[in-house]
């Protein structure tokens, strides 16, 4: 029996401009009830700022994993025996494969924020999706992962 591959593991997080704006959202939010007073002033920063940081972090932070012969990317759980050769790719793939390349069966877990990816073909002949999209920021580490588990899960 092959070793298990070592697991896969990575957040994606937004980047930390987009926590200053979830700041300036409370400013803004706070200017707009000045002129009721400093308690609005102050429930509107605090509650502006906080509503914007939850949507930060919930866009932001998306998981992408390879364990337990499972490809976990966002919502999606996809056994790697469903999955074919995994390609790794540079920035302006990336960029190719997720506006004029894309296709609209494919599952894509696209975040606008990361320069790289990598695209994995799904083998499974009851699923439509041709393939797999997942923003990453280690493209290279990502397709060895998939490629490892793949091979361990081999009969």
């Amino acid at each position: 029996m092959p070793p298990a591959p070592a697991p896969y593991d990575e957040r994606l997080t937004a980047p930390r401009s987009w926590w200053l704006i979830a700041a300036g959202v409370g400013v803004g939010c706070a200017l707009m009830l000045f002129p009721f007073g400093v308690l609005p002033l102050l429930c509107a920063l605090v509650g502006g700022a906080a509503l914007a940081a939850v949507c930060v972090s919930a866009y932001g932070g998306v998981r992408v994993r390879v364990v337990a012969g499972s490809l976990v990317a966002g919502e999606a759980k996809i056994p790697v025996t469903a999955l074919g050769e995994a390609e790794p790719l540079d920035e302006e793939e990336t960029r190719a494969w997720r506006t004029y390349k894309a296709d609209t069966r494919a599952h894509m877990v696209l975040r606008g924020y990361v320069p790289t990816a990598v695209r994995i073909e799904v083998t499974d002949p009851e699923d439509p999706t041709p393939y797999v999209y997942v923003s990453t920021r280690h493209p290279r580490e990502l397709a060895a992962a998939v490629r490892a588990a793949r091979e361990a899960a081999r009969p």
